[in-house]
């Protein structure tokens, strides 16, 4: 190309979610456990999960051609579709070679990409590599393709309410009315068994709770500090903190965990900030003065002070992005997104136009990256960021339509969903009918 793409970030979105979920005060019923453990406790209120009729191809599949159709794509503008997933049909054949299904028969097969895996990250980084792609010398003029797709399930036990299931899709390209920021992207990978899945024929993980959040928290720290430092620099900012974000997004293993991710970057200003303006801004952290971030990840007291601190912001600037984790779960890989798409039908064009967002995409194992979204100036009836949310007035209506399971008929679906994974099959249909949403699913 002759000239640098301007405005390269998402132009369309689209979501999926199971057509039913299970009430988490029931489930917390049925697994005998306190009144408010799994609502309360971990902040969700349902979870979706997939029947036996449904996989991650079948998912993907759905949620790739209602992106294509309900933005009235012409295909042949397609030349990279890449996926993101942790949830393995195949060792060897990708979920993007099934979903060449929706354009190899128009003759629509020069589509560079395939999947990236780990853990909860694989959908940032089939976003960064289609963004990349778009931004290089290799891109021919096309738009690009993402699709982030996960069915997380879990044994019964204290980690089987964080489970969920769904998948995203997105069209990349320029000009676009959600830009993703040039040279502010910050990232910390390391070397962590906080959650594997080392048999392959169980799709339970291996999981040390303490030690995920513990990872997650401290990769959230190393991620936010590298931001503001690379922020600062590009947007002539001299004291970057979250007074120059409209809203902070996260991936969600559950919905407590974000407003604890919330209030860790009040923290983080606090310890930034000139401490006469640090004191000031946050009171309830003002004998905290001094503390050192990597001694208070355990620290109750430092927790509850923070929290107490960000309050306000976190209503602000946080809180609506979790609609679809509160109802969905964690739908691993798109759950980043569907804060995303939360936070979009949270608000009006006009309110979002002009806007930045800090989004923050954890895997375990470890891979993390913060980085940040300009939405359009324009917000005006008939513009593209216009024209984008007006699409997502289905998100709601598909949430409150879905079929409520009892926790019984869910652990019998999950015992015949994991027999099918495992090779041990068990031919007896779990007698739910899927919602007609849902377009593939398995004969």
């Amino acid at each position: 190309m002759s000239h640098w793409p301007k405005d390269v970030g998402i132009l369309a979105i689209e979501a999926i979610f199971p057509a039913q979920y299970v009430d988490q005060e029931q489930l917390e019923q049925f697994d005998n456990v306190s009144a408010g453990k799994y609502t309360k406790g971990f902040g969700q209120a349902k979870m979706g999960f997939c029947t036996d009729r449904e996989d991650i191809n079948s998912l993907c599949l759905t949620v790739t051609n209602n992106l294509l159709r309900r933005y009235k794509i012409d295909k042949s503008t397609i030349g990279r579709l890449e996926v993101g997933t942790e949830t393995l049909l195949d060792k060897s054949k990708s979920v993007k070679t099934v979903l060449m299904q929706l354009f190899e028969d128009e003759g629509y097969t020069d589509l560079e990409g395939i999947d990236s895996k780990n853990a909860c990250y694989g959908g940032t980084a089939a976003l960064f590599n289609s963004i990349n792609w778009v931004e290089s010398s290799a891109w021919d003029g096309r738009n690009a393709l993402v699709v982030a797709g996960d069915i997380a399930v879990y044994p019964r036990g204290s980690a089987r309410p964080t489970g969920g299931a769904g998948a995203i899709a997105m069209l990349i390209g320029p000009n676009a009315p959600l830009v993703l920021d040039r040279g502010v992207r910050a990232s910390h990978m390391q070397h962590s068994y906080d959650f594997y899945k080392p048999n392959p024929l169980s799709e339970y993980p291996t999981v040390d709770g303490q030690l995920s959040v513990r990872c997650y928290l401290s990769a959230l720290d190393k991620c936010y500090q590298r931001y503001c430092a690379k922020a600062e620099k590009a947007f002539g900012i001299k004291q970057m903190s979250l007074d120059q974000l409209d809203a902070v997004l996260f991936h969600s293993p559950f919905c407590k965990l974000v407003r604890k991710s919330l209030a860790r970057l009040v923290l983080n200003d606090f310890a930034r900030l000139p401490l006469d303006t640090a004191l000031s801004k946050y009171p309830p952290l003002s004998k905290f003065a001094g503390v050192k971030l990597e001694e208070t990840y355990s620290d109750r007291e430092v927790e509850k002070a923070s929290i107490d601190s960000s309050e306000e912001v976190f209503q602000a600037k946080t809180a609506k992005s979790l609609r679809i984790s509160n109802q969905v779960g964690n739908m691993y890989t798109p759950s980043l997104y569907g804060g995303l798409i939360s936070h979009l039908i949270s608000r009006s064009p006009s309110e979002l136009a002009g806007t930045r967002i800090a989004l923050f995409s954890f895997g375990s194992g470890l891979s993390s990256s913060m980085f940040s979204i300009k939405f359009s100036s324009d917000g005006s009836a008939g513009s593209p960021l216009h024209r984008l949310c007006s699409q997502l007035g289905f998100i709601n209506p598909m949430l409150e339509r879905r079929n409520r399971i009892s926790p019984e008929d869910y652990t019998k679906v999950c015992k015949i969903f994991c027999s099918i994974i495992s090779k041990n099959f068990d031919t007896t249909f779990s007698g739910i009918t899927i919602e007609k949403l849902v377009i593939y699913f398995l004969g």
